[in-house]
């Protein structure tokens, strides 16, 4: 897997601190049950995802363009799917698969965390890969939704790579929560002032 990709910026010193704090953070990990066990079970999880990277992507990317109402955030200016914009955002959702398991949810990781929201609301999406589409943001509903897709997908992958049952639960369970709090995180700009 390529350790860039266009538009990828979690390490662009220049990117915006994100409005959510580290006490609303703590709140949010808490809320979510997140422990430090979680933490290292996702570390462990990389070993096993990051390389199949590809593979997940392919279950993603097979069930989003068999859902019409989610591929058509992907619309170019035609309407129809825009490969090059799904190739892009591919490309970064694959280093999201890496960064959710291995990097810490420190101040990088939530301003890029907000970044990610703003690019899936109105304030920046298409901007990033100069689409011009008729989808002018990807609706909270759907956004929400993908949690479960792209959580029960993932643990065929893990236990592909561990045969301990309770270790593919605490991967899964881990996983679910970090991606549960990756989306709460990309929920707020939809809605600032209830946050």
């Amino acid at each position: 897997m390529s350790t860039a990709a266009p538009g990828y910026t979690i390490d662009n010193p220049g990117l915006a601190t994100s409005p959510v704090t580290a006490q609303e953070l703590a709140e949010l990990k808490a809320s979510v049950l997140w422990t430090e066990a979680d933490q290292e079970a996702l570390r462990h999880a990389a070993e096993i995802l990051v390389p199949r990277t590809e593979a997940i992507l392919d279950t993603w990317y097979g069930f989003v363009g068999a859902n019409p109402h989610l591929v058509a955030t992907f619309a170019g200016p035609t309407g129809q799917p825009d490969a090059a914009y799904l190739a892009a955002v591919r490309a970064r959702f694959g280093l999201w698969i890496r960064d959710l398991c291995t990097r810490d949810f420190d101040a990088s990781w939530l301003a890029y965390q907000e970044e990610i929201a703003l690019r899936h609301h109105t304030a920046k999406k298409n901007r990033t890969d100069g689409i011009d589409s008729p989808s002018t943001h990807v609706p909270l509903r759907h956004l929400i939704g993908l949690i479960v897709p792209i959580t029960v997908t993932i643990r065929g992958f893990l236990a592909e790579g561990e045969t301990d049952a309770g270790r593919v639960d605490a991967m899964y369970h881990a996983w679910f929560k970090a991606v549960t709090l990756s989306v709460l995180l990309w929920a707020r700009p939809y809605t600032p002032e209830l946050w």
